[in-house]
């Protein structure tokens, strides 16, 4: 199952599955498709860590690197990683802190020690996204990198390009996907509404074929609740070159999710996700719980820009992560509206082998139809 984008990067099939998972990473690349890290939240020295284990469970296969330099955030300019988190450390109004304080407090969530807390400001800008795009072009079998939220910044493209890899960048709408087109980026991911992460608020049959229209000759991948063969026979008419999927993996064997966060995934079904700046500061589509809700409230503080609201909420991530079963109620879970199908736990090469047949299965009943069309 060839596309250009797939001869291009040397794989077997178009199916490019971010993931936060160093082990999904390596599973999907050798199950013919293209695992992509998303580097958010860690440390250049962490990241160094990640790649270096991907490189030596991955074989020969290629993958990626997806980091974070919004198109728009607060601090823009400014490169001296340590003024702008103490800039924007100074901006966040405490209140807001209190308010986190006393979600995880209400739902008995402990605190991290002290000398454990994560540091704030990881990614989300320019200057701390930077060192990762370092260290990940210092790994060969890093084919391609890709910004998650708005088109990378001049001198990022020129550097990747300059390394002989390709870039790729998000979007929600038409007019985004022409701005990456006109910097200098290869590969366009137009992703619907009804993904899990950052989403716009365009749904993916209609966005879609927008910027395929748009792109020209430009390669798009598609993205926005895919989780099966259909969704990607649906995609590929359309033009799309591949598919970008997330979701999908946090619910595979290999997948780095702790039990309690698993299972509510595989008991939600699609109606129970919701878009909210909670977590971020822009608009993410997530599982909805209380966390979700007291943002929601009336009367209680309301979600900050983007970075600092992550930065008030680094800390109740990570509590998430190291208590699970007490933050179920208030742990971050971003997912996407195909969450009503992930309701088994599978390896990874299955999930590919299902999507790749099924995908097969849905060509070859639309090329009966069209040969009935024919012989009629």
């Amino acid at each position: 199952m060839q596309t250009d984008i797939a001869r291009t990067l040397g794989i077997e099939f178009p199916i490019f599955a971010f993931t936060h998972c160093r082990d999904v990473v390596a599973a999907v690349s050798k199950a013919g498709g293209f695992g992509v890290l998303g580097a958010v939240g860690f440390t250049p020295e962490q990241l160094e860590t990640e790649l270096a284990w991907i490189d030596e469970h991955v074989g020969d296969a290629p993958y990626g690197v997806d980091i974070v330099i919004p198109g728009k955030y607060e601090g823009m300019g400014e490169l001296d990683a340590e003024k702008l988190e103490a800039d924007l450390k100074a901006m966040i109004p405490e209140q807001h802190r209190q308010f986190v304080d006393k979600i995880l407090a209400d739902h008995e969530v402990p605190e991290v020690p002290q000398e454990e807390r994560m540091q704030e400001l990881l990614g989300w800008t320019a200057a701390t996204a930077g060192p990762q795009v370092e260290v990940a072009l210092a790994h060969p079998k890093v084919k391609l990198l890709a910004n998650a939220l708005g088109t990378p910044p001049p001198d990022v493209i020129e550097e990747i390009h300059a390394s002989g890899r390709l870039v790729a960048a998000l979007c929600g709408a038409a007019k985004q996907a022409v701005r990456h087109k006109e910097a200098g980026v290869d590969i366009v991911i137009a992703q619907g509404t009804e993904g899990g992460g950052h989403t716009g608020d365009v749904g993916s049959m209609v966005l879609w074929p927008e910027v395929i229209d748009a792109l020209g000759d430009t390669p798009m991948l598609a993205a926005g609740g895919i989780g099966t063969g259909r969704q990607m026979a649906a995609a590929l008419a359309m033009g799309a070159q591949g598919v970008w999927t997330g979701s999908l993996w946090l619910t595979v064997e290999e997948a780095d999710v702790p039990p309690a966060q698993m299972q509510s995934y595989l008991d939600a079904g699609s109606r129970d996700t919701v878009r909210s700046r909670s977590w971020t500061g822009k608009p993410c589509r997530m599982l909805r719980n209380d966390w979700t809700d007291a943002w929601e409230a009336e009367g209680n503080p309301k979600p900050l820009g983007m970075p600092m609201q992550f930065m008030v909420t680094s800390n109740a991530v990570q509590r998430g992560h190291k208590y699970p079963d007490q933050a179920k109620d208030v742990q971050f879970n971003p997912v996407g509206q195909i969450v009503g199908r992930m309701n088994k736990v599978r390896p990874v090469k299955d999930v590919i082998f299902d999507m790749v047949s099924d995908c097969i299965d849905a060509s070859e009943r639309l090329n009966g139809l069209l040969n009935q069309n024919a012989d009629a």
